[in-house]
C-alpha cells in the first residue's frame, strides 16, 4: 500500500529540503515544511507510482510537482519546481 506518512528530503540548490508527506488511498493528504502544513493537490496511486502537487509561497510562489515511485517503506523520485528545474527526493516510511 503507497498510502501513508512519509518522511522525505528534497535535494534543493539551496541544500537538503525535509519534509513530511501525508498521502491518503484516495490521492488527499497534506505536506508538511518550514513548520507549515498544506493540502496537497492532484494526488494519484497507481501501484507503486505516486505523484502529487503541492503550491509553496517560500522561498518563492511556485507549484512543486512530485512525482515517485514506493517500494517497501521507501519512497523516492523527482519534483519539477517550475523554472527552477528538477531535484530528486528520497525518504522512508514515517
Amino acid at each position: 500500500m503507497s498510502a501513508g506518512k512519509y518522511e522525505i528530503v528534497v535535494q534543493s540548490p539551496m541544500g537538503a529540503q525535509p519534509s513530511t508527506l501525508e498521502l491518503n488511498a484516495d490521492g488527499s493528504g497534506t505536506q508538511s515544511a518550514q513548520g507549515r502544513t498544506q493540502p496537497i493537490t492532484d494526488g494519484k496511486i497507481d501501484g507503486n507510482n505516486v505523484s502529487w502537487k503541492n503550491s509553496i509561497t517560500t522561498p518563492f510562489p511556485m507549484t512543486l510537482e512530485f512525482a515517485g515511485v514506493v517500494d517497501g517503506d521507501k519512497i523516492s523520485g523527482n519534483v519539477k519546481a517550475g523554472s527552477f528545474g528538477s531535484f530528486p527526493f528520497s525518504g522512508k516510511r514515517a
